[in-house]
This record gives C-alpha cells, structure tokens and sequence, in this order.
C-alpha cells in the first residue's frame, strides 16, 4: 500500500508539479539562472564570509546547504538511479536541475524575505514562515512543519545512517550496528551544537570533501577519457528511449530521474531555504543566486562524476552490485583506481553523510521552533529521537528506508511547491527590484519602503536603506 501510494504519487502528480513550477519561474524570471550565474560569485566576494553578530554567512549558508545536498545521493542515489531506471535516469536528473536552479533560487529568496529574528544571533525561516506571513495561511504551515520533521529529521537521516554504515561493512568489515552506534554518538556532539556550530564544521569539511571527491572523480575521467563519449551517449539514448534501458524504459528513467534528483539537490522541496534565511545578507536575492549554485554543484557536477565512474565500469549491469547502492559505486571507483578506491569512496561518504544528518537535524529543529509554545524541551526531545533513528536505520533493509523517504518527501515538495505558485508575482518583484539597482550600477541592498510588505519583520530587513 505504502509504495503504491508513493509510485502513484511519483509518477502522475510530482514530476508534473516539478516541472510546471520551474517551467514557470525560468522563463518568467528570463531564465535568471543563467543570465546571473556570474553574478553568483561576485555576491560571494562581497559578503562577509564569517557572517555578523545577527547570523551566519552566505558563504556558511551555501556550505551547510551543500552539506545538506551532497551526501548519500550523490554516491548511493546515483547508484539507486542508475540500477532502477537505467542511464537515462540522469538525463532526467540534468533537467530537473537546470529548472530547480530557477526553483531554488526563488524559494531561498522568499525564505530570506519572510524570515524572523529569531534571538540575538541567528533568524529563523522557511516555507513554513513563507506561507504564514506572505499568504496568511495557517494550516498548511502546520502541515508543512510536521512533514518536514519527520522527512528530514527521521526519514532522511534514516537513509543516510542506512548508506554509511552498508559502505563501511563492505569497505572494512566492521558490522553495522557498530558504525551505526559510532555515528550517533559523533553526530551528538554537532546537534547539541546549534547552527553557528553546524556552519563553523561544514564551511571547513565541505569544501574539502568536495574537492577531494572531484579530484578523484577527475581521475577516473582522465584514465578513461576515451570512453567518456560513448557514456554520454548511453545516457541521453537511453533517456529518450532510443535503446532499451536497464529498469523498465524511459518512464522508470524519468520517474527514477526525479526521485533522485530531488532528493540530491531538494530543489522545490522547501528544506534549504529554512538554512537560507539564517544568513545575514544585504537582499533576499543574494542568498537566492548562492542557493542557486549549490543545485549546480550536486547534480551537474558530482553526480554526473558518479554516473561516470558507474557506466565506464564492468560493476554497470553486475546484479551483486545492483543489490546494494553504494556498494555499486565503491566497486566501480576499485575497479578504476585500484583496491584502495573502496575505503576511500567509504571515507569520502563519512563526511558527506555526517554533515547532512546534521543539516537534517537543523531543519528538523527549524520546523518546531515554528511552533513557539513547544519550547526547548521539545528541541531536546527531538535530537534524542534524532540520535535513536540513526542507530535503528544502521540494521534495516534498503526497501523500508528509501520507500519511507520518498513517501514523506513527495508530501513536502507539494506543499512547498503550492506556496511558490501562490507568490510567483512577490517574487517576481523581488527579482525586479535587485536587477533594477544592478542596472543602476549599485550594490543591491533591501528594505522595507522598497517592497512594501506589512508582514515582514522589523528586526530582520530596516524601513530605509540606510537604517
């Protein structure tokens, strides 16, 4: 029953709704995903990196959502992807991307725009604050603040824990349960954190696990650089149907495609904004663009380097390896690089799953905190559920995990998707109104006169500029 509703949901109401949001906002916004990807790095390199005294970097913010994105679904995803649906499933992958740039972009936007101060150092935001003080809704943020605890907070940090702990006992042999009790007790340390320390771990941690993986990833690429081609072709024909793909045909390549991609870069799931709207910086936009880059980064740059290493490998079509995930992946990067590549895809996937169960884990607490009567107890509660769930999910099976999170992600994405509709033309302005001061030459700094919203906070955008 559980998968049915969950296929039915996947393959008739989601991938529609994905695709008609981004549709909408890429070619509304003149393709702004595009037209500003520059622009990006130079909102990089005006803002401090370190953040303020009222929150965290774009920088730090860009590092936690790419904690967030890149982790057990750009290593074991892909692998899912590719073993479900065939090579074409990355074509897919490509497309949802390239829309949910736009998607994210807007989203993080809104998030900033609508965000709450939120004590002396740090806002609070997300869709859940979008709905309730940009279109006065108050059930569906309710509805949203539930689902995302529970996607997030226990459904993906199931399959994180589920991933990490299958890749070591391969690479190492060391049981699960173990691995799964040793990460629980490293991810106490992080959660018991806060946010400030969460971005202070991931804007050391993930860049250098990004590049490493590159590095390694680029590897593999130049070793066998001549059959790069022929694997790009096996995924666009396999995508479009003009050879059978392994999985089922094209509609398990675009259904696989999807489910993949979104849980990889989340874009129009709602989840990064609520890291977005803690930064501190001069327009909503700004942290849009960065958001934005992030998407580049998990699907079109390490996803496609794991779809790669996969297809130019003999692991591509080994029923053993399609039985496990990651597995798949670890025995292609041994079969490329040698007998160490295994430990070191395993280590590699340490690093990115730790700080995503901790970018999950602040979602999670983000979502109660919209319920202001909870209080820390329920924070508390909650990172004891967290830590619980890590160490259950190291000994389950691949079914019960993955079928819980896509179930529970396709409710979220929804909701989320339905509020971005709703406010196209706020963020349409907000669009209008950066570009027109970039045009004007100048830095692109908001305030309330300029957008006149009533539901917007004091405490987190001024009446003036100059305030």
């Amino acid at each position: 029953m559980l998968m049915t509703i969950t296929d039915w949901l996947w393959s008739y109401v989601l991938i529609g709704a994905l695709l008609i949001v981004g549709v909408r906002f890429t070619i509304g916004s003149r393709y702004v995903q595009i037209r500003l990807f520059r622009r990006t790095f130079s909102v990089l390199s005006d803002i401090e990196w370190r953040g303020s005294e009222r929150g965290i970097s774009s920088f730090q913010a860009l590092a936690v959502s790419v904690a967030g994105r890149v982790g057990g679904g750009n290593i074991a995803g892909v692998a899912v992807a590719i073993t479900l649906g065939g090579p074409g499933a990355l074509f897919w992958m490509w497309l949802i991307a390239l829309l949910g740039m736009s998607t994210s972009l807007f989203e993080c936007a809104l998030a900033q725009l609508y965000k709450r101060r939120h004590g002396e150092e740090t806002f609070r935001g997300g869709p859940a604050y979008v709905m309730r003080y940009g279109l006065g809704w108050r059930v569906l943020p309710v509805i949203y603040s539930v689902l995302l605890l529970v996607t997030v907070g226990f459904g993906f940090n199931a399959v994180q824990s589920y991933v990490v702990t299958t890749s070591i006992e391969s690479a190492f042999g060391v049981p699960a349960l173990t691995s799964g009790l040793v990460m629980t007790a490293v991810m106490a340390i992080i959660l018991f954190g806060g946010i400030r320390r969460l971005a202070l771990v991931s804007e050391i941690i993930v860049p250098a696990m990004v590049v490493g993986y590159l590095i390694l990833a680029l590897m593999v690429l130049v070793l066998n650089a001549g059959e790069i081609p022929s694997a790009l072709w096996l995924i666009v024909s396999s995508a479009l149907g003009l050879e059978q793909a392994v999985g089922g045909g094209v509609a398990a390549a675009i259904a696989q495609g999807a489910r993949r991609g979104l849980f990889s870069n989340e874009a129009g799931l709602g989840t990064v904004p609520n890291v977005a709207a803690a930064a501190d910086v001069p327009h909503p936009m700004s942290q849009g663009l960065v958001q934005s880059l992030s998407v580049f980064i998990d699907t079109i740059i390490l996803c496609t380097a794991t779809a790669l290493i996969i297809l130019m490998s003999s692991t591509y079509g080994s029923e053993s390896a399609q039985l496990q995930g990651v597995v798949m992946t670890q025995m292609a990067v041994a079969e490329h690089v040698g007998p160490w590549g295994e430990p070191l895809v395993s280590l590699a996937l340490v690093l990115f799953a730790t700080t995503t169960i901790a970018y999950n884990s602040f979602l999670g607490e983000n979502s109660i905190a919209y319920f202001e009567r909870l209080g820390p107890r329920a924070i508390l509660m909650f990172r004891l559920a967290v830590l619980t769930m890590i160490a259950w999910a190291s000994v389950q099976d691949l079914g019960t995990v993955f079928g819980f999170a896509d179930l529970t992600m396709a409710l979220l994405a929804l909701t989320n998707l339905l509020a971005l509709w709703a406010l196209y033309p706020v963020a349409q302005s907000l669009l209008a109104h950066f570009e027109s001061q970039l045009d004007a030459g100048q830095s692109p700094r908001f305030s309330r006169d300029q957008l006149p919203r009533e539901t917007l906070d004091p405490a987190s955008w001024p009446q003036h500029p100059t305030d």
